[in-house]
Formats: structure tokens, sequence, C-alpha cells
């Protein structure tokens, strides 16, 4: 029987628990964790400590992560599951719920195609290495992603512009066939199980099939549309003046001052609400313990010592001789209390708004860490759950009350007016098309498909095209590989659009903490020293993955999945950039066509 079958099948009895299924699972249980945290340290020093040349780090993570995987996908706890799910009427709920999440993780890596996923396991580790360990090139020199980056967030030269936003690219050539390659197997070890493909395995994670997560992405990219276009018109004349150029019908690539154009937010700064300046009295350290006060200040404990010693949490030095992965990401290494996070913090606004997104990640781990939630659901209600918490807490941070609370904005600030709108859309509504469209697309077809390598790069930039309006610069060379420059196809693969589905989250949460909670407008919050707020997060973040996540949206926001509140924050701002674009040429379709 597939596994889908058995899921569906599945269906525990109120009050049913038996005795004999535990044994198992607090058995399981703890080899799982076990096997897991050494697989998550082995990891951690795979991102944090790359030396050119030394497959130490690759070697330990290759066996950890092949131990983990013989135990995780073993023929026999995949038969023990499946009988125990055929039984489902004798289980509690909780048992039903992790013996479906047993078999989840087994379809990752079973050992019914034992070569298989060894193959994968070290392509995997490979791939990683040569993304995080790739020296990037600016002129003859050796520079960093941040400094790529600034480059593309802050200067007006078009050729130095062009120049960064190539250096980035170049990665690509090297992790191209690697991609086709694990594609295939990442294929094979779920199909073993009975998925149709690895972006259907991992869709399944939210009780959907891919054409129902495609048609919910449509939803979403229709409703926002109107908007966007206005947002696309309006980038197009504001950049072609800033940079002296006439107007493009489509945007450059490296016009935009993000690598892959999934945030515009810098375009915009709001006179009297840049909080720059003042983040220079601040050090890389000062944001980060701020983040954790204001958890705080909601009334959440403090984070363990342990966090402070284990995290990676700001640059290396310049003379560093390893290199690390300066993507930023939370860690609950042990499904226990060993929590960390690995960023590159700098004392500047987007590590502000990076630091208190990825405090969300770990004040969510340390939330669902408690007797109530076995460790097998120590999870979010969904992937995009993790994502709208830690979104939820950066965009909160950013309010202006909020910045006048922690001494970022002056007390007597002017109130925000449509720039300040304008600046949230260029990050939100601007990422919509990115996460929801271009990724998510170009994902299905890799996997879907088995998107040959060759035509990587005209697919992404199709989908580019047609869903952010956004080309490159010039045609691509054919040996680039320009998606796979985006650490999510190498090692997060086929979940991208966990970000959409959290930004859908993000703002029903947001709506209603602001609107029934603090009674506050959703554009002028201020969550700080709120317990209310702080009680409210604890009924979202404490049950983990022992509830379905339709059920908790619905409990805790009053409705379903929906665009609606995403929509009405943004609608005064639909009204300005229609004033603005007024006698410009709009490129992007009419809505509907």
């Amino acid at each position: 029987m597939a596994l889908a079958a058995i899921l569906l099948a599945s269906c525990s009895t109120p009050d049913a628990f038996s005795p004999e299924a535990q044994e198992f699972l607090d058995a399981y249980t703890t080899t799982y964790k076990a096997l897991g945290y050494e697989s998550a340290e082995a990891e951690w020093a795979l991102n944090t400590r790359i030396v050119p040349g030394d497959t130490t780090a690759s070697a330990r993570a290759n066996a950890a992560n092949e131990a983990y995987a013989a135990f995780t996908g073993s023929v026999e706890n995949i038969e023990t599951a499946r009988e125990w799910l055929s039984r489902a009427d004798e289980l509690s709920d909780l048992q039903t719920r992790q013996f479906e999440q047993i078999l989840y993780v087994a379809a990752n890596s079973p050992q019914t195609v034992p070569d298989v996923v060894t193959d994968r396991i070290a392509l995997e580790t490979e791939l990683t290495e040569r993304l995080f360990g790739f020296d990037f090139q600016m002129d003859g020199r050796s520079v960093t992603p941040n400094e790529i980056d600034r480059v593309l967030r802050e200067s007006d030269d078009l050729e130095a512009r062009l120049a960064a936003w190539n250096a980035s690219k170049e990665v690509g050539r090297t992790l191209k066939e690697g991609v086709a390659d694990v594609r295939h197997l990442r294929n094979q070890t779920v199909q073993a199980l009975g998925y149709d493909d690895y972006f259907a395995y991992q869709v399944s994670d939210y009780g959907m099939t891919s054409d129902e997560m495609s048609t919910l992405m449509d939803q979403v990219m229709e409703d926002l549309y109107p908007l966007y276009r206005e947002i696309h018109t309006w980038a197009r004349y504001h950049l072609a003046e800033r940079y002296g150029a006439d107007v493009p019908d489509l945007l450059p690539a490296h016009w935009l001052p993000n690598r892959w154009a999934q945030d515009w937010g810098s375009l915009v700064t709001v006179e009297g609400a840049d909080i720059g300046s003042a983040l220079e009295s601040w050090t890389a350290e000062d944001i980060v313990r701020r983040s954790e006060e204001f958890y705080v200040s909601m009334g959440f404990g403090e984070m363990p010592e342990t966090f402070w010693d284990k995290s990676s949490l700001y640059p290396l030095p310049a003379d560093a001789p390893y290199r690390k992965n300066n993507h930023a990401s939370a860690w609950h290494m042990d499904l226990e209390d060993d929590v960390r996070s690995l960023m590159s913090v700098e004392n500047d606004p987007g590590w502000y708004e990076t630091s208190h997104h990825e405090l969300g990640h770990i004040y969510y781990y340390m939330s669902y860490t408690n007797p109530d939630v076995p460790p097998l659901l120590r999870g979010g209600a969904n992937r995009g759950f993790h994502e709208a918490v830690g979104s939820l807490l950066g965009l909160a941070a950013l309010q202006p009350p909020f910045l006048q609370e922690v001494g970022l904005l002056p007390a007597d600030a002017p109130e925000p007016g449509v720039e300040a709108l304008l600046k949230e859309a260029l990050n939100y509504v601007v990422f919509i098309p990115f996460s929801a469209g271009t990724m998510m697309q170009f994902e299905r077809d890799l996997y879907a498909e088995e998107l040959p390598a060759d035509e990587f790069n005209a697919r992404w930039w199709q989908y580019a095209e047609e869903y952010q309006g956004v080309v490159p610069p010039s045609p691509r060379d054919g040996d680039l590989a320009d998606a796979t420059t985006k650490t999510h196809i190498v090692n997060d693969a086929a979940q991208y659009y966990d970000y959409a589905v959290s930004q859908l989250i993000l703002f029903q949460l947001h709506d209603h903490i602001a609107r029934n909670i603090l009674g506050q407008d959703p554009h002028a919050t201020n969550y700080y020293g709120s317990t209310e707020v702080g009680d409210f997060l604890k009924t979202v973040l404490t049950p983990g993955a022992t509830v379905d996540w339709r059920e908790l949206l619905q409990e805790t926001t009053g409705g379903g999945l929906s665009a609606g509140p995403m929509v009405a924050y943004f609608e005064p701002l639909m009204a300005y950039l229609q004033e603005v674009n007024q006698g410009r040429t709009y490129t992007l379709p009419e809505p509907g066509m």
C-alpha cells in the first residue's frame, strides 16, 4: 500500500491508547533523537567551519547522515509504522500522528533503496560545501556575500551593480550538474514509498497535492497581482530616474537591490523612519540581545546560555582561515534545549529585522519543547507556521511605535505616511511572485518533469519574467545555472512555497493581534511588554505539530488561510500608486489576462 493511502486511511479512536505501540514509539524516539543530534552537530560544523581542501567536516556529516538515514528509513521501522497505522483505531491521536511522522521521515531516506540514499547524502554534502565555500570574486579580489549585497542595496553605479550581480551568479557553474543529479536521487528516494516525486513529497506535509498547492499559490498571486502591477510600474520609472537610464519594459535584475529580486525594500528610505543611523550606536551583539529582550517583554523566558555559547552569530574576521554559511537560520539541535542560530549580524536594518525573525524560530522551538508534545511532533503546525512566526516578529520589530519604545526612533518622530507602507510592500508584496511563482514553479518542474540541466536557466528566467517582470541584464551563458545560486535549491529543496504560506499566516496573526488584542492600527502597533500578545502567541506555538494546522489557524484567528488580511493591510497603498502611475506605461498585463 502506498504511503499516501496509508495516511488517508489512518483514523484513531477517541480515548484509545496502545501501551504496546507506545513502547515502540519511546524506543524509536530515543534512537531518533540521538542520531538526529549527531547529524545536526555534523551539519552545524559543515556550515560554520568550511576549510578549503579539508574533508573532515564532510566525512563526519556523511557518516552521521547515513546513520540517521539508515535508522529512520529502515525497513523494520517502515513496516512497523505501516502495521500500526492499519490498526489506527487502537491508537490515540498523538500516537497516530507520531507513526505518520515516522513514515514521512522514512520516505526521505528509505533503506529499500540504500545505495540511492547513500549517494544522495554524499552529493548533498558536497553541494553544500561548494555553495558556501565558494570564492566570490569582484575585480580580481575575493568578496563576501554581504559585500555583494551591500553594492546591490546602495550603489547607483550600474557597472558596479552589474559586476556584483554577475559575481553572485558564478557559483551556479559549479552546482548545475550536481543539482541535476541530486534531484534525480531525491526523486528516487521518495518514489520508493509511493510519492510521485520529491516536490509532491514535500507538499504532502501540508496534507495537499502538488496541484492543490499550485492552485493556492495561483490564488494568492491573483489576489495581490493588481498591487504588484502598480509596484512594478512604479519601480521601473523610479529606478530609471535613479540610474539616469531609459525606462525599461521589464526590470533588469541587476537594477534591483537583491540577488534574486525577491526584496526591493531598500529602494525607499522613509524620512524620519530610517533606523540605520540609530543602529550605528548599537553593536551586532546589542541587536541580538535586544531581540531577545523583545520576546522576554511579552512573557517568554530568556534563551539558554548555550544559545550564546554555541551559536555562530557574527561575521568571521577577515583573516579567518575558514568560511561559513552566511544565510541566516535557526537550529533545534536535539529537539530539547540545544537551540542555536547561524547568522552574520552587522549593525544595519537588514540584520536587525533578521535577528528578530530568527529568534522567532528559536522561541517556537522552546515553546513546543514541553511534556505535552512528543519529540517526534516538535515542529511547526506546518512549515509555513515557523516562517510566519519569525516574519511576524520581524514585522512587529519595525513598526514605528515599537521603534520609539526601544529608542531607534525619537518620541516625536512624525507618523509614517504612505511611503512607509510602500517600503513594506516592496518587501512583503514583491516577495510573493518570487516565492509563489518563480521559485515554486521552477522547483515543481525540476522534480516533476526531471528538468534537464541545460534547460535550468531558460526555465528560471521564463518564470522570473512571467511572474516578477524581471529579466537578466543580458543573455545568460548556457553553462550557468542561476536558480542554483539560491541556497534553498541545494539544501532546503522543494519547500519555498512555505515562505508564501507564511506571509498569509503572518498577516492573519498580525491583524488579529492588532485589532482584537491591542486595539491598534495594524500599521502602527507595539507588541513590546504585552503579555496578552505573548499569551496569544503561546497558544499558537506551544502545540507544535500535535494539532491540524487548519484547525489551529481557525481557532486562533477565526478564519481559514486567506490573502484577505494581507490585501487589506496594503489597501491604502493602492490608491497612492495608481495616482503616482497616472500617464505611465504599464508593461505587465491587465489583471485576469
